[in-house]
């Protein structure tokens, strides 16, 4: 039986507001799949949905100029 050996510790990324809209707006460019930006940004597609969501409500906005 195989063992994973993890070494470090990852630590937790914050992302700010701005630029979790600006990766969402990638969804859907040149037939970018949620899948296909998560991945391209070392995210997971529930990351994605979570922020999705939070725009949706109302939580998550763009800056004000």
């Amino acid at each position: 039986m195989a063992q994973e050996i993890l070494i470090g510790v990852e630590r937790r990324r914050r992302w700010p507001d701005e630029r979790k809209l600006e990766i969402l707006a990638e969804v859907g460019v040149d037939g970018a799949s949620v899948s296909d930006v998560a991945r391209r940004h070392g995210l997971t597609r529930q990351h994605l949905y979570q922020w999705r969501t939070s725009f949706v409500i109302g939580r998550l906005r763009p800056p004000y100029d």
